[in-house]
Order: structure tokens, then C-alpha cells, then sequence
């Protein structure tokens, strides 16, 4: 029986022996479709090819497509664990022509695919075709012999594919496979077609239309191939199973949290092993691209689906996170084919642990909320919207895990009243998340690449380099010349100037012709084209004119150094926190540095200090940085270090810079910091010059940031804080060696004589004890009532404390009045509050002062007023309250 694994690899040696370029799977985060939340087709990744907005040096391509369907309209979440075939992630297998073969190529392949290299007998298959395409309906009959019965002819929209409501488009055909009369349901296109007798296993798309705006279709100049087989559904196919899950590399999986929850796989707890199964590939690849959990957008989605399998590890019992402990059971069935997930493994392990542990700190109360709102509930009555919202809001709880939870019981939720209740954040997370994929005007850029090719960066050997300016930008149009005081996009040929990439942001400087000259405020990548924002400064530019490029040198130096330093902090913190720290963001600019990093806790001031010290020791080796260029296999064989989610093409430029002075981090062990990076750095690390860590802070669940400081912009941060050190040592009068000692010293010399001052405060108010200082009797009720000065609100509930001590049976009323600030405070002993409130006494002195209420405790009161100028009067009132 052939494994998953297996049958992917056969159907890409079968494409690549007919002439197909094996391309690696696009990361799950889309780079090209801002519209897309996640890829979730094979095509994703050429979709410029289609249109025509992008060529490449190939034009049949064959991919095996990792894919995620679980947000926005491809949604299969709810689904997953009850069905045999929804899954949140899942391999798309395909084949793709651009502009190259056609249909009387296609079918063939397909055919021979499926009954010589599969081996799925004949006359099991079936296919339907687009109800005017004779020619597809032709190539069946003549390349499989298929009988007309079994070649279906579909009039909607199911055999129809469009990428929009305008742009490419044409009709498909799709193969099925017969499982036999012994299952339920009838062939596509009958009444019983929902059932599972008849299932898709391929659909051939036939690109060969263009619709436009008034519904019209015109015949594309260059007909094209795009096709999609799911690697589980013809997996379970070839292996003699009818459910995806049954398959080899699904049912690893399920063992695996069987047995972290030492559960049976195919007992009461079957779905929900089948859910954690399911969710571990999604989130895991999820992760390896670079994917953090989050409130908003894909990180709210990745989110969603971790949680939703945690809830179903802990409905088998599970009493500590499960899910991190399946990750190398993952990387042993998916590594190979997607060695993305190997390199990953320790931070996907530690962000899923670290998530499970924060989840399960509140699941146990919100399942019991959630319990106590369904036995509230009539007989299959559904949970209220406002319920839901509240288990979302306090608890986490997104809708769907709380449905899922009450599917169980047969019972629904008001989604209606949901929506009302969360409209807002709805509103704010849909406007939040705006993608991360490419501009949507990216045609102009294009086009460019078409014409010109990429621009040719010399920014690694020289900051001045002589180019010829091939566009001019003017919004969405090319001008021909841009004029003084112009604000334009400069296109080149080549040029010295960095463009923003990988936390390094892009190069400032000029660009002079013989006509005139322009500033560079910024410069950006775009479809390979590198793009100079500047504005024209003296005359005008033109395009075709020759050009020399200077890059603004000390910017440049400043910006190098710190991206430099930021490989050395990246194994710094890797070293001393542990394996996990994965890069998960950075800033590089002129003036300082930021890495945003995988880790759970915050970074302790004597870490931060060790880490400091060791950059600052790499930066006194002054070692050599040695850049090279290698294919990516190389550079992770040799133990470089990437970024999850960057897309590497054939070649790689691998940086390298320190001794590991003994604790070698690198394969070669030797070599202390070996990244793969696309950036400018310092020749030796010397020229970073000094390294100064401000601070470590949160940057989102599960992710630190550091910033700080190099070169100059590090040194005048040193030279300010020793100034302000002297000024602090001169004001003590101590030498700076000593000032945190003489600080500490004050300190506390100033806490002995608050606590002194605040004594004797209190035994002035208390009074020297004489016969003017006893308790006035009050119909049989004593009372002490004094006007006190000096002492502050807050000092005087321990000094009405202290009263009512002497008395033991009475109450007491301080008016206080201290710093411009009137203050009432009243008490009353324990035997008398059923009697007595000094809520009422200090409300009734409160308002003889002009003041308004107060509040407290029947034995403790206290408010305020605007001054003591009628404290006879008050304590008078409070005579009169207590006398009745």
C-alpha cells in the first residue's frame, strides 16, 4: 500500500518526467493575493502567470501546495473532525501549463496518471465536462475510450471557473471515482449526487477565456492548464479507504494523541482525536511561516484553530497541554516534504505549549459558565447570543469552539444575538487585518520587470554607481520628465540603494543627471523592480538619461551596523534563553535597532546584562564578516539560521560574523552567528562599535522585543547617561562610584523619618490624654470628636483605630485638614454599629462642612471638604445625630 508520502512523490516524478518544473510549495501566507487570507489552492502562487502579469524561465510547472481553509469564505472549520473529507489544512497535488499545452495534453496526462503510475482501474472512473465543451467530451472518448454514459455533461457553474468576476476563466472537467453500489449516492449532476458512492478526485481547469466587465467573453491569447488533486482524498483512494483520516500519515497522527492522552483512537473520543489530528497540521505549518496567535486577523484564525483542539484534548481527559508534545510525530511524517517544519519545530512546540498553558487556565471556568447557561435552557433551546458574546469576551471562547461544544448536545446558539452584541469588534478586527500580500497596482511594476527585468542591486560592493533611468512614476502613470519640486518613483537599471527588506529599511540619498537632481527619501522592491521615492531638487529628470546613484554614506553606516549587531543579539538570546527564539520581526534604521523575538517570559535585567556583554565581546573580536552565496540546502546544512516565512529562491547569500569562542553555534563550529540574510553589513565587527540594550518589553502573546542602540547613537546614549550620573553625584556629593549606595542610603534615611514624622503626627492628634481630651457622653454613648492639623486623609483611618482602641465602647470623629485638603474620618466600636453608622457620622459632618457624602464601613468612614472653617458646627451635628 503506497503511503502519502509516496504518492505525492509519484505524482511529481510523473510531472517532472514530462517536462514539469518541480516548484516548492508558496508559504501559506500569500505573497501576490491581498485578498486571501491564507493559500488555498494550488494557484495561488502563479497567479500573475495566468494573467500575464509575470513570467518566468518555465511554463509548466507541478507543485505539491500546502493549503489552510479555515476563515473568510473558504471556511471548512466547523466541519473538520465529523466529516470524512473537511480538513483545515490539506495538500493540494497539481499540474500547470502557462501558455504551453492545453487540453489535448492535459487529459492524457491525467489519464495515464491515474490508470498506469496509480493503477485505479478504468472502469471505476468517470469524469463530467462543461456542457458546450465538445472537445473535452472528444478527448475522453478518444484518449480513455469512455462511453458517453460516463462522460456527464454539467450546465452550472460547478464546471465553469472564473478567478473574478472579470479576468481569465473556462470550463473544467472533473474526474470521479466509483466506490461502488454498496455506498449511497448517484453520479455528479443527479438528484443523489451528494452522496458518497461518487467522489472528485481531480478537476482539470481549461483557462482559455477572458470575461469582461459587460459579460462578454474573448478567447485568452495564451490558453493555459491549472489543475487540483487532494493528497488525502486520493490517498484514501489508493490506500482502500473511504475516510481521509483512515490514511496512513492521518492515523500516525491520531495514534499520537491517543497516546499523549492515553485514550483509545477509535473509542467514545474518536472525533476528537480526529479534530487534534487535523489541527496540528494547520497550526504547526501555520507557525513555520511565520503565523503568531493573536486577536486579529490570520493570527485570531490560528488561534481559533489551536484552541479549538485544545478544548477537544481536554474532553479526553488531558490535565496538561497535549499539543506540542505531537509536533515531532508531525515532523516525522511531513518533514522530508517540507523541511520548513523541521527547521521550526522548536518554536511551533513552544508557542503551542506555552498557549495551551494560558488556555486552560480559563477553559475550566468557561466550560462551567457555559454549563451553568445551558441548564438554564429549555429542551433543545438554543444559547443565547448575549451568552455567547461573554464566553468570548471573558473567556476567549471564539463562536465556533462554543458551537461546537453545544453540537454535541444537540443544541445551537443564537449567532443573530451574537452578531449584535459583537458588531463592534467584528467591525474593528475585519478593518484591522489588511493582508500582507502584494499592492493591488502592482501591473505598472510588472510590466516593468517585463520590459526591463529586475533591477540589478551593486549596493553590497559600492554606495555610488552610474545607472540610466528607465521610468519615471507618477502615481499609477509613467511621465517622461519630472520637474522641480516633483514628487516621483525613479526606475533604474541598476542601483547601489538598498531596498526596504527583512527589517532593514531602504537607503536615503541622490540621483543627478545632466539636467537636475533628485533627493531619495526611500527606497522599495516592487515585482523585483527597486523603487527610488524622490523628489526632484534642482531641474529635471528624464527618462532614458544617464544617471549617477549616491547613497547617503552615514545613514547607510549606521543602518549597517545595526542590522549587524541584530544577528549577533539574534544567537546571543538564542544561547542564553534557549533553542525556541525564533526571529519574529526586526527593525534596522539609522538611529536604532528592534528584534521581536519568540519567547514567553520577559528577559530578566541579568540576562539582558549577559547578553550585552557577550555582543559587546563579538564587536571587540573585529572579525572579518564573510558574506557567500549557496543554495538553501547548503546554507541550512552548514547551520544557518533563517526567517520562518521568507520565500528563498535557487541561491541564498549566507552571512557570517564572530568566533563561537568555545561554545561553537554553527555546524562548522567555529563560526558564532551564520544567518541567511539579504542585507548590507559592516565589513568587521568592530565597525558596529559598541552595543547598549534599553530595554526588553512584550510585543504581542508570546513575542519579546529588545531595542538598542550601536555605534555613535550608543556611545552619546552612554556620554548623556554618565552626565546625568556626575550632576547626581555632584548634588550627593559623593564620588559616582558611590552614588547608588548614598541613593539607597536616603532612601531609607527618608522612609525612617516619613514613619517618624507620621508617628509623632499621630500622637499630637491623639492628644496629651488631660481632662480635655475625655470622651463626651452622648446619651450613654462616648465620644471623641477633635480637630486635628497637619495630617493628611490617608493617615487617618489608623489614628481613628488607635481612638477607638482607648475607648472600647464609642465613636470617634477626626476633621483633619492638611496640604489645602479637608478630610472627615469616623468609627464607630463593633458593639455599637447596630445602633451607629459612621457612614452616617462622617456623611453628616461632611455636609455641615459644605462637602458632599462619604462612604465606608459601619465601623469605619471617610470623606471630604472644602475646608474645617465650620468644624464646631460639624461635630456639633454629629452630637446631635448621635443624642436622636
Amino acid at each position: 500500500m503506497p503511503s502519502l508520502n509516496d504518492i505525492r512523490s509519484t505524482f511529481l516524478d510523473f510531472f517532472v518526467r514530462n517536462g514539469h518544473r518541480q516548484v516548492a510549495s508558496s508559504p501559506l501566507v500569500p505573497r501576490n493575493d491581498p485578498t486571501l487570507m491564507f493559500a488555498n489552492s494550488g494557484m495561488v502562487q502563479f497567479k500573475n502567470l495566468f494573467t500575464g502579469l509575470e513570467t518566468r524561465d518555465y511554463v509548466r510547472a507541478t507543485t505539491a501546495q500546502k493549503c489552510v481553509r479555515a476563515g473568510g469564505k473558504h471556511n471548512d472549520l466547523d466541519n473538520v473532525g465529523y466529516t470524512a473529507r473537511h480538513h483545515t489544512f490539506f495538500e493540494m497535488l497539481g499540474n500547470f501549463s502557462f501558455g504551453d499545452y492545453f487540453k489535448s495534453d492535459a487529459i492524457p496526462f491525467a489519464w495515464e496518471l491515474l490508470t498506469r503510475d496509480f493503477a485505479i482501474p478504468k472502469d471505476k472512473l468517470l469524469v463530467t465536462v462543461y456542457h458546450t465543451d465538445d472537445e473535452a467530451a472528444d478527448l475522453w472518448k478518444k484518449v480513455a475510450g469512455l462511453p458517453d454514459e460516463r462522460i456527464i455533461r454539467i450546465a452550472s457553474d460547478d464546471n465553469f471557473w472564473r478567478m473574478g468576476p472579470t479576468g481569465p476563466c473556462g470550463p473544467c472537467t472533473e474526474i470521479f471515482y466509483d466506490h461502488g453500489d454498496h455506498i449511497f449516492g448517484g453520479p455528479p449532476g443527479s438528484a443523489d449526487e451528494d452522496g458518497d458512492r461518487f467522489i472528485e478526485i481531480w478537476n482539470l481547469v481549461f483557462m482559455q477565456n477572458e470575461q469582461h466587465a459587460d459579460g462578454t467573453m474573448t478567447p485568452l491569447p495564451k490558453q493555459s492548464i491549472d489543475t487540483g488533486m487532494g493528497l488525502e482524498r486520493i490517498g484514501a483512494l489508493l490506500q482502500g479507504k473511504h475516510d481521509n483520516y483512515d490514511t496512513d500519515l492521518m492515523r500516525s497522527l491520531i495514534e499520537a494523541s491517543a497516546h499523549a492522552t492515553s485514550s483509545d483512537p477509535d473509542g467514545p473520543g474518536k472525533v476528537h482525536h480526529r479534530v487534534i489530528a487535523d489541527h496540528l497540521r494547520s497550526t504547526s505549518f501555520l507557525i513555520a511561516d511565520g503565523v503568531m496567535p493573536s486577536n486579529e486577523g490570520r493570527g485570531y484564525v490560528l488561534r481559533r484553530i489551536m484552541r479549538r483542539a485544545m478544548r477537544h484534548a481536554h474532553m479526553l481527559g488531558a490535565q496538561d497541554p497535549v499539543m506540542h508534545k505531537l509536533v515531532p510525530a508531525l515532523v516525522r511524517q511531513m518533514g522530508t516534504a517540507y523541511p520548513e517544519l523541521g527547521r521550526a519545530q522548536a518554536s511551533i512546540e513552544e508557542t503551542l505549549r506555552s498557549e495551551e498553558t494560558r488556555f486552560r487556565q480559563t477553559l475550566d471556568r468557561g466550560l462551567k459558565l457555559l454549563a451553568d447557561e445551558v441548564a438554564r435552557l429549555p429542551e433543545g433551546g438554543a444559547l443565547p447570543g448575549a451568552a455567547a458574546f461573554k464566553l468570548y469576551d471573558t473567556y476567549g471562547f471564539p463562536l465556533d469552539l462554543t458551537q461546537d461544544a453545544l453540537r454535541e448536545q444537540g443544541r445551537s446558539v443564537d449567532t443573530a444575538g451574537f452578531d449584535s452584541a459583537m458588531a463592534e469588534q467584528k467591525a474593528k478586527a475585519r478593518a484591522a487585518w489588511t493582508g500582507t500580500g502584494e499592492s493591488k497596482d502592482a501591473a505598472i511594476w510588472f510590466a516593468l520587470a517585463d520590459t526591463h527585468g529586475a533591477t540589478e542591486f551593486l549596493g553590497y560592493d559600492t554606495e555610488v554607481a552610474e545607472g540610466e533611468v528607465l521610468a519615471l512614476i507618477d502615481g499609477a502613470d509613467q511621465i517622461e520628465a519630472a520637474a522641480l519640486g516633483a514628487k516621483v518613483q525613479i526606475v533604474v537599471n541598476q542601483t547601489p540603494f538598498y531596498a526596504e527588506s527583512g527589517g532593514q529599511v531602504g537607503d536615503q540619498g541622490l540621483i543627478k543627471t545632466e539636467t537636475g537632481s533628485a533627493r531619495v527619501t526611500d527606497t522599495r522592491r516592487m515585482q523585483g523592480v527597486v523603487v527610488h521615492d524622490a523628489e526632484v531638487t534642482l531641474g529635471e529628470i528624464r527618462r532614458g538619461q544617464g544617471a549617477t546613484l549616491s547613497v547617503d554614506h552615514d545613514r547607510r553606516s549606521a543602518i549597517r551596523a545595526n542590522h549587524s549587531a541584530t544577528h549577533l543579539l539574534n544567537e546571543a538570546l538564542r544561547g542564553h534563553l534557549g533553542a525556541h527564539v525564533s526571529q519574529k520581526g526586526s527593525l534596522n534604521a539609522e538611529d536604532r535597532l528592534r528584534f521581536d523575538f519568540s519567547h514567553t517570559k520577559a528577559v530578566s535585567p541579568d540576562e539582558l546584562s549577559v547578553i550585552e556583554a557577550e555582543v559587546n565581546a563579538l564587536i571587540r573580536q573585529n572579525e572579518a564578516v564573510e558574506t557567500r552565496v549557496m543554495s538553501p540546502d547548503d546554507a541550512r546544512a552548514l547551520g544557518a539560521q533563517a526567517q520562518f516565512g521568507e520565500k528563498y529562491g535557487d541561491e541564498v547569500r549566507v552571512v557570517s560574523m564572530g568566533r563561537a569562542a568555545g561554545s561553537a553555534r554553527g555546524t562548522d563550529g567555529e563560526t558564532y552567528s551564520i544567518e541567511l540574510c539579504g542585507g548590507t553589513h559592516v565589513s568587521r565587527t568592530g565597525d558596529i562599535g559598541a552595543f547598549v540594550i534599553l530595554g526588553d518589553s512584550a510585543s504581542s502573546a508570546g513575542v519579546r522585543r529588545i531595542e538598542a542602540l550601536t555605534g555613535e547613537t550608543a556611545l552619546a546614549h552612554l556620554r548623556s547617561s554618565g552626565q546625568r550620573l556626575g550632576e547626581i553625584a555632584g548634588l550627593l556629593k559623593t564620588p559616582t562610584v558611590d552614588v547608588v549606595e548614598r541613593v539607597r542610603a536616603l532612601a531609607d534615611e527618608r522612609k525612617a523619618l516619613a514613619n517618624e514624622v507620621a508617628s509623632l503626627k499621630r500622637q499630637l492628634a491623639m492628644g496629651g490624654g488631660g481632662a480635655e481630651d475625655a470622651p463626651k457622653d452622648i446619651g450613654g454613648i462616648r465620644l471623641i470628636a477633635r480637630r486635628v492639623e497637619g495630617v493628611s486623609g490617608r493617615e487617618l483611618a489608623p489614628l481613628v483605630d488607635e481612638l477607638k482602641q482607648r475607648l472600647g465602647s464609642g465613636a470617634v470623629l477626626i476633621l483633619s485638614e492638611a496640604g489645602g485638603k479637608a478630610a472627615v474620618a469616623a468609627g464607630v466600636t463593633p458593639d455599637l454599629t447596630d445602633r451607629l453608622s459612621a457612614v452616617d457620622l462622617v456623611r453628616t459632618a461632611a455636609e455641615a462642612l459644605g462637602g458632599k457624602g462619604g462612604g465606608g464601613r459601619p465601623e469605619m468612614a471617610q470623606g471630604g471638604a472644602p475646608s474645617l472653617e465650620a468644624a464646631d458646627a460639624a461635630i456639633g451635628a454629629v452630637e446631635a445625630l448621635i443624642a436622636g
